[in-house]
């Protein structure tokens, strides 16, 4: 399906996609197979919000209708199934997020978004493919104007479209649709894999600790100190040098510093009076969720945001890292799920961070469990690493695939002809896209 696809015998120059496009495709200007939507909500006769995120048009639930919402959706623009959206603001500083969106759903978006309606020889499925390989060749960011270089309806109505035939749209529609679904089905095989290497590693983990034979200590017993957060968030600060910690960056024994902050040194100090977390210290929640531990990170001043506390370990009794092992241990696994029981929170007291119990054997077999969970953890990694390389692979294959497609480099008629129709099969399309684009914008997200 996807070797040796054949290319077309008769081709010209086309500058705007800097190769070679089949002869027999015209080439028009936007205006001539899309139109701008004029269509407003007046009289509010819509009420279905949309919006565009991670490529997606969706519906917006009402629960997420709030903060800088208008004060009327009087000035909103109507689409319907089949129309596409394009996110034309700030062209020049974001160059990552994805600007381009297939309506499924009538209803009503920002007139701040550009709306465009397929017409004449475009179908709306390979409509939206190919204004989708602009943006991701990043053909979209040489168009627009003004200081934050934003794209408009004359821009995209002067833009070179590419028209194959109707025949040949179907053709080019269909045979992406069975690429997707089998580069899916490979990516969602490793997927699979790679969670069943974490289960396996999860379970190794936890057959250490299940033969280990030690006494069973309070937490508290074993550490130094114990110290819990304010019960209120330090100050954000854009260019503050100090980072501040929340649960979100505590996860499966990890640190990240995703869903972190910064603040400056006067709240830093502020939030430390109770001590300073640094290396050697283990990071706990209480909430949200409760029971997540990570060693402090290296190399950044860190304090503890709202439902956060902080381990301070004996050396003499607990290694560091084998206290963020044993927090997951089924002594402290099982309290926890019996103190949080009821909260609908999942939420933990001070005073029970300090009584959870804690397998501790000698230090020297803590040692040897230590390097023991080192190594099934690089050997994981490492295999999990590679997969995802592999995965990466099929994504910038898929997209490579998309374009070639759309824009006449291989030839895929005769293939698509030999493939059954699948139903629903151009909707399908785009959620494989969107999706595929979702994933690999996850970092970034633009809307």
């Amino acid at each position: 399906m996807f070797c040796a696809l054949p290319r077309y015998s008769d081709t010209e120059a086309s500058p705007f996609w800097e190769s070679r496009t089949p002869s027999h495709w015209s080439v028009r200007p936007g205006l001539a197979v899309l139109e701008e939507n004029r269509r407003k909500n007046s009289d509010l006769l819509e009420s279905q919000v949309l919006s565009l995120s991670y490529g997606r048009v969706v519906v917006k639930p009402l629960d997420k209708q709030r903060g800088l919402v208008p004060d009327s959706y009087e000035g909103y623009q109507v689409l319907d199934p089949g129309d596409i959206v394009v996110r034309p603001t700030d062209l020049q500083n974001d160059q990552t997020s994805i600007r381009i969106g297939h309506v499924k759903d009538r209803g009503i978006i920002t007139s701040a978004y550009i709306g465009l309606r397929p017409r004449g020889d475009w179908i709306d499925a390979y409509a939206y493919q190919y204004l989708t390989v602009v943006d991701s060749s990043k053909r979209i960011y040489g168009m627009g104007s003004g200081l934050r270089q934003q794209l408009g309806w004359p821009d995209l109505k002067r833009m070179p479209c590419l028209v194959p035939s109707g025949e040949e749209q179907t053709a080019i529609v269909k045979y992406l649709t069975h690429a997707n679904a089998r580069i899916d089905r490979a990516i969602d095989a490793k997927g699979r894999l790679i969670r069943l290497l974490q289960e396996e590693e999860t379970a190794l983990v936890r057959s250490i600790f299940y033969a280990l034979n030690a006494p069973i200590l309070r937490a508290k017993d074993v550490c130094l100190r114990i110290i819990d957060c304010k019960n209120r968030t330090p100050e954000y600060v854009a260019e503050g040098a100090f980072r501040v910690i929340r649960t979100t960056c505590v996860r499966g024994g990890k640190f990240s510093f995703e869903g972190s902050y910064p603040t400056d040194e006067q709240s830093f100090d502020e939030w430390t009076q109770r001590g300073v977390p640094t290396v050697g210290d283990v990071l706990f929640t209480r909430e949200a969720p409760a029971g997540e531990a990570a060693l402090v990170p290296d190399g950044v001043d860190v304090c503890l945001g709202q439902r956060m506390m902080m381990y301070r370990p004996n050396p003499t009794m607990i290694r560091a890292e084998f206290l963020v092992h044993a927090l997951y241990d089924s002594p402290a696994r099982e309290f926890i799920g019996v103190a949080t029981n009821g909260s609908t929170v999942g939420h933990l007291r001070v005073g029970d961070v300090g009584v959870i119990p804690i397998r501790v054997p000698e230090l020297s077999l803590q040692d040897e469990i230590i390097e023991k969970l080192r190594t099934i953890r690089e050997v994981t990694a490492e295999t999990v690493c590679r997969i995802r390389q592999e995965i990466s692979l099929l994504r910038e294959f898929r997209s490579r695939l998309v374009a070639d497609v759309v824009t006449g480099q291989v030839d895929v008629r005769a293939i698509a002809a030999t493939l059954p129709d699948a139903p629903g099969m151009f909707d399908e399309l785009d959620g494989v896209l969107d999706d595929e684009l979702e994933d690999a914008m996850r970092e970034n997200p633009g809307e």
